[in-house]
């Protein structure tokens, strides 16, 4: 190839690349219209029956995304295990987090084996694969990072955090504890650490968790956050639910909310920066563990967490 022809190349490349440039007047464009984030909730029935699988959350449609997605940062799914079945799950992920909402088995990987029972969480790092195991009927609450890595164009490296497991018993005597501590206050929860991350003192460096219990007859002061939640229950009577919206009113009431129920074994999202509160008029104790994007929001200072006293 000559001198003139590598020049005329050079200077095609040169033209489209300046035809890339563009702008935006600043009023216009400071607030972009993003996709509306809408409080939706995933029954339990989706995992009770029916062959081994993924059961994805799916939003990317509504999330105007090219990739699987439950928000900009998180994709969730339930996993169902036949007795004596295998599931394979492999995303290309920096944090994943696993509660098993029922039954037993164990987890291979190239770490070792965990061992698993109903109420049992346990975290993985990107792991090129992680192959599912059941000895009895089996469901499990999975969501990880990998949305957060397609939108940044990339893929996992370097494994951030050895594999963590909190077991039931663990999750239920640091839970007992803390609520005899804090008798009377209107919070009672546990968050779930991870000793790598000092800094933001949560379930990994992107993920974030709360084991909360909510008392029979409590109600918790509205609260928001700029991180996503998707909620899982882990146990509630009758009559517990959580109440969402943009705006409260000058008692700390929020305005027109959209109520949210909890049932054991279920999930519901709660919008990034919408108020909510939660209330239990059954006469059953409750137990709610979200999952939030708060581990990278956190570190970037801007989690802005204010809450009703």
């Amino acid at each position: 190839m000559n001198r003139v022809n590598v020049e005329q190349i050079q200077q095609v490349a040169q033209q489209q690349w300046e035809q890339q440039a563009d702008f935006k007047e600043y009023m216009s464009a400071v607030n972009p219209n993003m996709p509306k984030i809408d409080v939706i909730d995933y029954p339990n029935t989706l995992h009770e029956s029916g062959e081994t699988r993924i059961i994805s959350f799916d939003l990317s449609e509504q999330l105007n995304t090219d990739y699987p997605a439950t928000s900009p940062n998180l994709m969730a799914s339930y996993l169902r295990i036949c007795q004596d079945d295998t599931l394979k799950t492999d995303a290309k992920a920096t944090s994943q987090m696993f509660y098993v909402i029922r039954g037993a088995g164990k987890t291979q990987m190239s770490h070792g084996t965990i061992n698993w029972k109903a109420g049992d969480l346990f975290t993985l790092p990107g792991v090129p694969d992680a192959l599912h195991s059941a000895s009895e009927d089996s469901a499990i609450y999975w969501v990880n990072d990998a949305p957060l890595l397609k939108y940044l164009g990339v893929t996992p490296n370097e494994e951030r955090f050895e594999p963590v497991l909190y077991t039931k018993e663990r999750l239920c005597k640091e839970l007992a504890s803390v609520r005899e501590e804090a008798a009377g206050r209107n919070r009672t929860g546990i968050l779930l650490a991870n000793p790598n991350f000092p800094k933001t003192m949560t379930l990994t460096h992107t993920l974030w968790s709360l084991y909360n219990a909510l008392p029979a007859g409590v109600s918790q002061k509205a609260h928001r956050h700029n991180s996503i939640a998707l909620d899982y229950c882990v146990a509630a009577g009758p009559d517990t639910y959580t109440l969402i919206g943009k705006e409260i009113d000058e008692n700390g009431n929020i305005i027109n909310p959209i109520k949210a129920m909890w049932k054991p074994g279920c999930v519901f999202i709660t919008p990034p920066g919408y108020w909510h509160s939660h209330h239990n008029d059954s006469a059953e104790d409750a137990i709610v563990l979200p999952i939030q994007d708060a581990g990278i929001i956190m570190n970037m200072q801007v989690l802005d967490f204010q809450y009703i006293r």
